[in-house]
Order: structure tokens, then C-alpha cells, then sequence
């Protein structure tokens, strides 16, 4: 989410997660219920007749945090979105539904939102969930002191006077979110934005219970003891080898809950997770190359694209990736081709852009924004081998040597060493890659702490700008040192005189984008991510979502295991 939008590679399941948003899953929630071997049928066994209602799956890579307003990456938005109600949530059809929020009125000139909250959403401490949770959780994460990167980046420019509270400017008392009463939320905002109710489902904007959060300090959301839920599930357990989820019973809507557990273990090796799955103690698997071919004729086999990206980011601080015709050579010099058919094997595209295909259209011609804009880059090792030398001799150097932050899982390492030898192939550069854990990837990705590393950004909300926003100059997930006047005041105009002016404000996109990966060479597109997967056939009703969690399980049930 994503992308989220998710910022740095690591492959989920079959790779580890990403930042951002990122998020990710199949851009169709009218699939997912053949992507979790259901047949979508409503049956009166809908509610899984007799099986035991326990899910068993694992994940990649630790959680980072569970507090909504530091999260950052995929692993903490998929059990957030789990375990916390925000206004809307994404359900099967992958549009938002009422959660928290019962519906909501827009006034005219679409500045002002005002959400009825319904009255009967409980805390797992009791609580009464109300108006001032949201005004609370918005506020503290666009709070400088708080630290929060999402709050700001997501806030900025949409919720009224949040960029000048991050900045330090305003009081966090004039953002633009009031209760007017318990149960009623008046949100102001900057401009017309026309992504805001699906934004309203996003991590980093749902509530938090004040007295909770403050009473357990720095301490919250550091395990499961100091952790509320007012959603579908709660954790009872939580560790750096795994977690466990049981149902909340005091949920609004426990009723339409099925699942009893869910429990998760951290296995990093495919091989292990493969074992797993086989000897029936999970119920789905990410595949890595090496076995797709062997269970691709299994009926449990299963392919799901997703709206999420993989790129090279470089660093621009760096003196050599600074050189613009040094950042076009490592643009065509990977054969991405190979690597998505032997590396990955999965059903991954190759990306020649920063905007996947199938996620957005254009408003008047329904064309994809992908097809429209066409291929920005190809593999082309002749001419990045031109541009090499170019940029050689614009440096005054024969040789160089550049770091590449890479993820420490299985299927990571073999995607880094595979790059490592394409980028090599520029005549005299010599890459180092360091492999580290998931957390000193972000730290680092945050301290601008890298030369190269391969990146992942799922959507945040469905809209171009999600994809398209986050490079503007000083950006809280650019990282990458790019600044451009000229970028940043088309992503303005589409954000602000055109925001009502559909047409034109996808042109605007359309525009921006060719300046970030053919003009300006800002980074390196590798692959539009799909995952190969197994699935138990007796599990039903998952929903594979195209922002915020990957996965959605509150409808999600086991019928017919034996």
C-alpha cells in the first residue's frame, strides 16, 4: 500500500515486503474469492458448517510497529487493517464500506466531509469508540513531535493545515478534523480531493484511544499486552518468530466474523515455508521460481497481480548517481526480462514505468494510464554502455564503486546478486551489496543511508497521485535526493486547480511521469509485482485488495478441511 502505496524490497511470501502501501494484491476483489479457493457462491455453509475456523499462514519478515501513526511498510498496514476499524474499510469488491462510519455528507464544493459515526463500536477495553479517537490519531500523526512519517506525507496538502503543523508552523490544534460530537466528525479540507474516501481507509488514519495510548507511553504497540482493537481480530500473541489473532467478540460486527484464529509464523526460507504448507500446517504459500513450475498444474496453484512496483532507487547525493546519464545507463542495462521469467517466475511483469498497468484510466477514453503513456525505458545494454562512458568522462573517473542495500530473505539475496551482475556489466563499476533485516532497511531508507537499493511502492489510495507524489522535491518518501521545480508544479496543479477537472489532471500525470523516468532518470523501473501462490481449497472468501492490507480476512472462512 501499497501502497501502498510499500518503500523497500522485501519480498512477501515469495518475496518480503515493501514499504508503503504498500500494500499490494490482485486489483480485483471480484477475484479473490477464486484466488482463496472459494467457489462465491453464497451457501448456507458460508459460515464454514463444522471446520474448525483457524487460519494458518506466515509472513517474511517481523512487524515493525503496530501504532498507526509510525507504520510504514506492508507488514504493520496488513494487521493494523486487521485489527483496527477506520472510518471505511475495503471490503470483497475492493471499494470501501462503511466501518466506523455509517456514511458520510460532501458539501459542494468538496471541502468539507462529515462522517456519522455509528454509536454501538467498542475498544476491546470497553471503551465506546468515538469522533475525538479520529481527532486524536490525525492529530498525533501529523504532530512533528511525534515523528511520524505517513502522517505528514498522507496529511499534507489534503487535510487542512496539516503541511504547516508538520512543519512546525501551527498549532496541531487547527488541523482540519473536529467532533462535533461524539459521533460526528467534520473533516476541512485544503482542496477538492477526489481519493479521500478510499484515503479514509488507509493505515494511517485510523483511530486511536487517547487514555490507552498515553498510559502505556513509549511502551505501546510494542506487543500484544499494550495493544486495543476495535476490529474484527485482536492479538493474544506476539513475537519477533510469529503472532496470533483470535476474534474479537465485542465487535460491531462479529456476527459477519467467521474466523476463530489466525495464526502467523516468521519463515524467511521459501523451502521451510513450502514444507509447511505440504505437511498441511499453513494453508497458503508464496512460491519462489524454483517451484513454480513444479505446482503450476496443481489445482492449489494460484497467480495474482498486483498494482505494486519494484525499482532501483539511487541516490542522488551520491556523486556518481548525481550524474544524470550514470542514472540512465543503470536504467538499461538490467535485463528485466530475464529476471521476472528466471528470477522471480512468478507471473511479474516487467515495469518501463512508475505506474502499473490495469490500476488507473483515463477518465473520458477508459485507456490505461500505462498503455497510454507507453514504454518510458528498455533494456538496451549497448546504449547504457554509452552512457557510461558518458557520464565516465563527465566525472573524470575510470572505474567506480557503488553499495546496493539489499534484504536479507532467500529470494531477495538471489534478486540482488542477479542485479549485481547485470550492473557490473558497465565496464568498470563494481557494486557491494550489503544484505541486512527488514528494520535497518527502513532506518536506513529514512537516513537516506544507501547508494542503490531495490524499492517497492503498492498504492496508498487508487489514484495516479499515489504513485506519482511521493518524488515531489523534499517529499517524505522521495529519499532520494531528486528535486525539480518543474515536477513538483505539475504535481501541484494536478492536486490543486485541477482536482475538479478529471481530464485534465490525468494529463498533467501523464506528463509527470515521462519527466521522472525518461527525463530526469530518477530511477530504475524493474517489475510489476504478481505472487505465485498455493492455497488450501478449503479456504474461502479472502480479500486481495489493491491498497492498505494486502489481504482482507474478516469475511474469510475454512469450509470443508478435514
Amino acid at each position: 500500500m501499497k501502497k501502498a502505496n510499500w518503500l523497500l524490497l522485501v519480498l512477501a511470501l515469495a518475496l518480503s515486503m515493501f514499504l508503503a502501501a504498500c500494500s499490494g494484491g490482485d486489483d480485483s476483489g471480484s477475484e479473490s474469492d477464486a484466488e482463496s479457493g472459494s467457489d462465491g457462491e453464497d451457501t448456507e455453509e458460508s459460515s464454514g458448517g463444522d471446520s474448525e475456523q483457524i487460519l494458518n499462514i506466515t509472513d517474511s519478515a517481523e512487524i515493525p510497529t503496530m501504532d498507526s501513526s509510525m507504520a510504514t511498510d506492508a507488514v504493520a498496514f496488513q494487521w493494523l487493517g486487521s485489527t483496527t476499524d477506520g472510518l471505511y474499510r475495503l471490503g470483497l469488491d475492493t471499494q470501501p464500506e462503511p466501518a466506523i462510519a455509517e456514511d458520510h455528507e460532501e458539501s459542494e464544493d468538496g471541502l468539507t466531509w462529515t462522517f456519522n459515526l455509528r454509536d454501538d463500536a467498542t475498544w476491546s477495553n470497553g471503551d465506546p469508540v468515538t469522533a475525538h479517537d479520529f481527532v486524536y490519531a490525525w492529530q498525533r500523526a501529523v504532530d512533528p513531535d511525534t515523528g511520524s512519517e505517513y502522517g505528514p506525507y498522507m496529511m499534507s496538502g489534503v487535510i487542512e493545515n496539516a503541511e504547516d503543523i508538520a512543519a512546525g508552523d501551527t498549532p496541531v490544534e487547527e488541523l482540519g478534523v473536529e467532533a462535533t460530537d461524539d459521533y460526528t466528525l467534520e473533516v476541512s479540507l485544503e482542496k477538492p480531493t477526489p481519493y479521500f474516501e478510499s484515503l479514509t481507509a488507509f493505515g494511517t488514519f485510523l483511530p486511536l484511544n487517547q487514555d490507552f495510548v498515553e498510559e502505556h507511553g513509549e511502551d505501546y504497540a510494542l506487543e500484544a499486552d499494550t495493544l486495543l482493537s476495535n476490529g474484527p481480530f485482536m492479538f493474544t500473541e506476539w513475537g519477533s518468530d510469529g503472532w496470533k489473532l483470535e476474534k474479537n467478540e465485542d465487535y460491531w460486527d462479529a456476527d459477519n466474523v467467521n474466523l476463530e484464529e489466525i495464526n502467523v509464523s516468521v519463515v524467511k526460507e521459501t523451502a521451510s515455508a513450502v514444507n509447511l504448507y505440504e505437511t498441511d500446517e499453513i494453508d497458503r504459500v508464496g512460491l519462489s521460481s524454483e517451484f513454480v513450475d513444479e505446482y503450476r498444474s496443481s489445482e492449489e496453484f494460484r497467480i495474482e497481480e498486483e498494482p505494486t512496483l519494484f525499482y532501483l532507487k539511487m541516490n542522488q547525493e551520491n556523486e556518481i548517481l548525481g550524474n544524470e546519464n550514470a542514472r540512465k545507463a543503470i536504467q538499461r542495462i538490467v535485463d528485466r526480462q530475464a529476471m521476472v521469467d528466471t528470477i522471480l517466475n512468478n507471473g511479474s511483469l516487467v515495469s518501463s514505468g512508475h505506474m502499473p498497468q490495469n490500476f488507473v484510466q483515463h477518465p473520458e477514453t477508459e485507456e490505461d494510464f500505462r498503455e497510454l503513456n507507453g514504454e518510458l525505458i528498455e533494456t538496451n545494454k549497448e546504449e547504457a554502455q554509452e552512457l557510461w562512458e558518458t557520464a565516465k568522462e563527465e566525472l573524470g573517473i575510470e572505474e567506480a564503486e557503488l553499495g546496493y542495500l539489499g534484504g536479507d530473505t532467500e529470494v531477495a539475496q538471489q534478486m540482488d546478486a542477479y542485479i549485481k551482475d547485470q550492473l557490473e556489466e558497465l565496464e568498470g563499476l563494481t557494486v557491494n551489496v550489503q544484505s541486512v533485516p527488514f528494520q535497518e532497511r527502513l532506518d536506513r531508507d529514512t537516513e537516506m543511508d544507501y547508494d542503490l537499493q531495490n524499492s517497492g511502492w503498492g498504492p496508498d489510495y487508487i489514484d495516479p497521485n499515489t504513485f506519482l507524489n511521493m518524488w515531489i522535491t523534499d517529499g517524505g518518501n522521495n529519499k532520494t535526493g531528486y528535486a525539480s521545480e518543474e515536477y513538483d508544479a505539475l504535481i501541484a496543479e494536478a492536486n490543486d486547480e485541477l482536482a475538479q477537472e478529471p481530464v485534465e489532471r490525468f494529463e498533467n500525470f501523464l506528463e509527470a511521469e515521462k519527466m521522472l523516468i525518461e527525463d530526469d532518470a530518477v530511477l530504475a523501473p524493474l517489475y510489476q509485482r504478481a505472487a505465485a501462490q498455493l492455497w488450501k481449497p478449503y479456504v474461502k472468501d479472502v480479500g486481495v485488495n489493491p491498497m492498505g492490507a494486502d489481504y482482507t480476512y474478516k469475511y474469510a472462512y475454512i469450509d470443508g478441511k478435514e
